[in-house]
């Protein structure tokens, strides 16, 4: 029903956010990995969703990419995991982790997700291992290992932008530097904002 929301998260609570658009605040539950890392106040954010309903209640789950999102949408089907479970599923283990621990029959691995026992883990590898193949599992993991590289760089690249922008107002590199490391989202920032977020800080 809804593919997926594109607005500013407002607020970050334990295990969901706030993501305004249009006005409207949507409540949205994410795995705690995603939150601890990737999410900021602020971020202008595309979250890709899946609607739960329930007879007393209509949640909504979301996923930074549509990898993590189908993943997702595998464990439900998975007889005994719900919503819940596969989200403590997604918070400890990355859906490359997953498919990689499903083709190698590893159960403690994916026990160590919250709520899973041993016979879950047993029964999802089950229900799952043919819906994997080895040969996609490296090429996504290369995939994503690919994309964080250049995203790395490319992140690099614009804070050393601002840090000499910083350094031709007069300023030290080093003050400069600490300036920049402060801003929060930065990676979602182009240059000009970031500039503004550090002058704010470095005084």
């Amino acid at each position: 029903m809804i593919g997926y929301i594109k607005g500013v998260i407002k607020e970050i609570e334990e295990a969901s956010i706030i993501l305004e658009d249009n006005g409207i605040g949507f409540r949205i539950y994410m795995p705690k990995a995603l939150l601890s890392q990737e999410v900021y106040r602020e971020d202008q954010v595309k979250i890709y969703t899946y609607l739960h309903i329930k007879e007393d209640s209509i949640q909504l789950y979301g996923f930074f990419t549509k990898d993590d999102l189908n993943i997702f949408r595998l464990l439900l089907n998975v007889n005994g995991i719900g919503p819940k479970a596969a989200m403590g599923i997604l918070s400890v283990l990355s859906a490359d982790d997953l498919r990689f621990a499903v083709l190698s029959n590893d159960v403690v691995f994916i026990s160590k997700a919250p709520g899973i026992g041993e016979k879950t883990a047993q029964k999802l590898i089950l229900e799952l291992k043919d819906k994997f193949q080895m040969k996609d599992a490296f090429d996504k993991k290369l995939s994503h290992v690919q994309e964080k590289e250049v995203a790395d760089k490319r992140d690099s690249g614009v804070k050393e932008e601002v840090v000499q922008a910083l350094v031709a107002l007069g300023y030290s590199r080093t003050k400069a530097l600490q300036a920049v490391k402060k801003v929060e989202g930065a990676e979602q920032m182009d240059a000009e904002e970031i500039l503004k977020a550090a002058l704010q800080l470095i005084f």
